[in-house]
Order: structure tokens, then sequence, then C-alpha cells
């Protein structure tokens, strides 16, 4: 809109400075590179005295220009002559060719133009050395607006250096979990043993379980949460219910468990509201009442059961029942720590089931599971294999 403004300024004749003039030069190149037909006239400065009109041509017609000129000897009043419908001018088209015949081009020079005085070497340097982590000291890159204030240059200018001189993209980090070296150790040595104990062809017959809570708010990220607004209207104008997105401090919610396998996948298992998930509740109700009976209806005295290592599963009570109860099962000693990465129900299923139940708000508790029962129909057993494997 700026850029509009200086342009309409200077076609009515109140612009003639020759820093916004520079400015001009600066907006109608950059439409020449984007292959815009411009039919601006501009001022060169080169004669304070006796200003001259020069027309800004798009790529094609400096093309047929140049070629016109040098293989049929066309001059400016010939070419006007063959192409009225162009609209060019005797002056703008005697500028072009003077050039073309000075420089053998029509092309804008390398190092024409206004001088650089953010983009220099020095702030090039400065700026990679800002942006960039140093080796012995992570996460002590500053940000482009942080840059911009200790270099004194603009964002903009900042933002170009990142991508045009030094080559650089912007990536988003995730949350993960972090891991010690003692993690990564442990992860590794009993990743090689069910590797070793569960061949690729014994992975069917594993069922992977897991347990989430799912609350009637929906999760909320803030980074893709945006409101649109003319340009014209200021942002307190804007009513503040478009501005805000609320949450409840303590919103309802509910568990939920799963087991899923190549061989089929349990329903949906849901703890009562307000009730703790202890050692007892977890092997008297959801393993004894719930999954085992489901697990053994799917895939009869052949399967291999898995669970993390929660506080509850790990409990001594709880392997005992499994021992007693499962044909086999993957013991806490043999899972790998910290590994959400490695159960392809915390990776994948419930990545799904969120979110085809937060696409429209949920009222209540009621509501929020009959959304999750008509996901979880939804899901073919299809995408379910192609996340174990």
């Amino acid at each position: 809109m700026q850029n509009f403004d200086l342009l309409q300024q200077f076609l009515a004749g109140r612009c003639t400075d020759e820093n916004s003039i520079m400015c001009l030069f600066d907006i109608l190149d950059k439409m020449r590179k984007l292959g815009t037909r411009t039919r601006f006239v501009v001022v060169d400065l080169s004669s304070r005295q006796q200003s001259k009109f020069i027309m800004v041509f798009s790529k094609e017609d400096r093309i047929l220009i140049q070629n016109l000129y040098e293989f049929k000897g066309y001059g400016a009043k010939r070419l006007i002559k063959e192409f009225p419908q162009k609209g060019w001018q005797l002056r703008g088209l005697n500028y072009l060719l003077r050039r073309l015949r000075e420089t053998g081009t029509t092309d804008r020079l390398p190092g024409g133009g206004r001088p650089r005085t953010s983009r220099t070497a020095e702030n090039i340097a400065a700026v990679n050395d800002l942006v960039l982590s140093q080796e012995d000291a992570p996460q002590t890159h500053k940000t482009t607006r942080q840059i911009a204030r200790k270099l004194a240059i603009s964002r903009r200018s900042v933002g170009r250096i990142i991508h045009e001189d030094l080559q650089l993209k912007c990536l988003k980090k995730r949350r993960a979990q972090e891991l010690t070296a003692k993690n990564c150790e442990t992860r590794l040595d009993r990743s090689r043993q069910l590797l070793r104990k569960y061949p690729s062809h014994t992975v069917d017959f594993i069922f992977f379980t897991d347990e989430k809570v799912f609350t009637v708010s929906p999760p909320v990220n803030l980074q893709n949460d945006r409101v649109y607004a003319p340009a014209v209207i200021k942002k307190r104008d804007i009513v503040s219910e478009r501005l805000l997105r609320t949450r409840s401090t303590f919103s309802k919610s509910v568990m939920v468990s799963v087991a899923v396998s190549k061989l089929g996948c349990t329903g949906l298992i849901f703890v009562e509201p307000g009730v703790k998930v202890n050692g007892q509740y977890y092997r008297d109700v959801l393993l004894s009442d719930q999954l085992l009976p489901a697990i053994r209806h799917i895939a009869g005295d052949v399967y291999t059961f898995q669970q993390d290592s929660a506080p509850a599963h790990r409990a001594r009570e709880t392997i005992e029942l499994l021992q007693r109860e499962t044909p086999d099962f993957i013991t806490p000693d043999l899972w790998p720590p910290n590994s959400p990465d490695l159960n392809p129900v915390d990776y994948r299923i419930w990545g799904i089931l969120q979110e085809c139940v937060y696409r429209k708000s949920v009222k209540d508790v009621a509501e929020l599971k009959l959304r999750l029962i008509e996901a979880w129909s939804g899901v073919k057993q299809s995408v379910i294999d192609q996340a174990i494997d």
C-alpha cells in the first residue's frame, strides 16, 4: 500500500526527491523480476537539469526489442510503428537502445542500482554468528527480532540475509522426551534384545496397548491459530471474542485404553470418571475384565501382550497376573524406557483420533465419548497395519 502511494505521488508530480525515486527503481525492478507488465514512467536522475523519461519494459518486450534491433536493424520509430498496441514511447526506446549499444544487453548490470547498506559482508557474518547455535552452547541462537535490534537493521533485511545470502531455512522444533546418555544406551541394548526375541514375522502377533486422556476442551496450537482482518482495521477495533482463545482451567476429561495388532483391534475402553488408575484398578478392571478377554476373542491363545513401563504396569502383582493369564508378554525389563516412538498407538493412533474428534467443538464428556467411538470405528485396519510396519 505504501509503495502504491509512492507511485501515485510521483505520477501526480509531488514526488521529486532522490531517495523516493531510487525506491521507485527498486519497486519496478522487483516487478520486472516477477514478469509483471508495467506501464509506469520513472525519472532518470543522471541529469538533474534535464530529466529523461524511461519506460519500464517487461522481460518479453526487452527480448523482442533486442532481437529486432540486432537482426533487422529496427530503430525506435520503426518499433513504435510496428507495435502500436504496446504503447511504447520514443524516449524510452531510445534510452533502451542506447544502453544496448553501450553494454551489449538490456538487462540490469551486476552491481547497478542502490548500493547495499544493510546486507553488507560485516552484517552477513554477524547474522551468521547470531542465528546459529554454537556447537558447545546449543539453543543460544537469537531470534530475527533480537538480531535486528542488535545490528540496527530491519527484520526484513535479517530475513533476506538468512535466506538469500546464507542460504539457510527455518525448521520448527518439536517436543520430545529428553534422553540421557544412559537412556540411549539402555534403549539401544533393549531394542537389540527385542529384535532377537521377536523377529519381523512375529510382530504381527504383538498387541500394543496404551492409555490416553482426552479433554472436552480441544488442544491448542497457537502457532496456527490466526485471525485475518482487513488491513485498514486496527486490532483494537476487532471484537475481543475473535482474538481470544479461551480454555477452562479444569476441563472435564475421559481416559481411554485400547489394544491394536495386525490380527485385529479391541474396542475403546473408557475409564470411569474420577477413578484413579492404580495397580489394582489396572489389574482387576482394565486387564482382567476388558483388555485380555477382548484380545483372546481376537487372537485366541497365540499373541504377545505389550505395555509401557508405567508404575501400575510394572508392579509385581501385575507381572504375576500377566504371567498367569497371557501366553507371552514383553516384560518391563525388556521394553525400552522413554520409548513412545516404538508404540504405534502412541505415535500414530491417538493422533488420528484427536484429529477426528476435535474438528468441531465438544460440549461435554458424553459427546466426547460418542465422537471417540465414531472416530475409532472409521479407522481402517490397513492404517493400523501401516503404523505397525
